[in-house]
Parts: structure tokens; C-alpha cells; sequence
């Protein structure tokens, strides 16, 4: 059975071993997320900005991926630019191969929104896979997503999506 719970520091070699695998790298870009020590210090203190989240999800106890969700108006990278209020972007990989493609994806996805809605306020929910990432746009389509544009985050071509409630 798939758990999702919230990700600290405890969780940092995992997430250094996931940066380094393959399929990662490909779903990734040019994004630099290995400084994990200071993406989860801000999230684990008493003092955790109220704009961001990272859980790690696991099947039977064993970390098998990441989900990381964002206010993208109040993220202090304004890393989507200017953007609307009552909106979350989610990051959402697995990191562990054997753990592809039986559906733990779905359940992180449809965990993660709901999480997002338990909001009232928040409208929808915004993600960006890389264009030439076919396998996650059509995960994300499945998953209710419209496509909005292409966008250019940093150096990555990425195609931006919108869930909406």
C-alpha cells in the first residue's frame, strides 16, 4: 500500500541516490534540486514557509518517490514568474525503476491534489514536464491536466499544464 508522508532530512541520501539514476536525470533537465539539505531544512523547522511541502512516498514502508508541492504566487524563487494567487505546483518523480509503471504514480498524483484542494481557496494546480517528455504528458492528460503553452524555465523547454477544480 502507497503512503505518502512529509520528507526530512533523514531523507537526504535517498534523494541524492535518486538525483544520480538515469530516468531521473531525463525527467529532470537542467533543474538543480541535490541541494537537498537546504530544500528540506526549510520545510522541517518549526518555521516552515507556508508555501511549500515535500512528501516521500512509500510502498510497505520503502521510499519509492517524491512529491514536492509549491504556492507558486508566494515561493520566494519565483521560479513560475507572475502568477496568479490560489494556485500549487507539483513536482512528482519515483525514484526507484522497479516501482514504474504499476500505478503508484496515479496514487501519488490523485494524493498529492487532494491535498492541494483540501485549500478551499486554491483554483488549480499548475506542473511542467519537459515537451519532450511524452510518457509524463500523457500520465498528466489522463490525470486531468490541460496543456496551456510551452514555456522556457531556466534552459529547460518544458510544456505547462493547469489542473483545475
Amino acid at each position: 500500500m502507497l503512503t505518502m508522508r512529509p520528507a526530512t532530512l533523514d531523507d537526504v541520501p535517498i534523494l541524492r541516490e535518486w538525483d544520480s539514476r538515469p530516468h531521473i536525470i531525463a525527467i529532470m533537465g537542467d533543474d538543480d534540486l541535490s541541494d537537498w539539505e537546504s530544500e528540506l531544512a526549510c520545510t522541517t523547522q518549526w518555521q516552515e514557509p507556508p508555501w511549500k511541502w515535500d512528501f516521500i512516498a512509500e510502498v510497505d514502508g520503502t521510499p519509492i518517490g517524491m512529491v514536492q508541492i509549491i504556492d507558486p504566487h508566494r515561493e520566494t524563487d519565483h521560479y513560475w514568474g507572475d502568477v496568479a494567487e490560489n494556485l500549487r505546483a507539483i513536482d512528482i518523480w519515483i525514484g526507484e525503476v522497479e516501482y514504474l509503471g504499476q500505478g503508484h504514480g496515479s496514487v501519488m498524483m490523485a494524493t498529492a491534489l487532494e491535498f492541494c484542494y483540501s485549500d478551499p481557496d486554491v483554483t488549480g494546480v499548475l506542473i511542467d514536464p519537459l515537451a519532450s517528455n511524452a510518457r509524463a504528458r500523457k500520465f498528466y492528460e489522463q490525470m486531468g491536466f490541460e496543456f496551456v503553452e510551452y514555456r522556457t524555465f531556466g534552459t529547460d523547454y518544458c510544456a505547462v499544464y493547469q489542473h483545475t477544480r
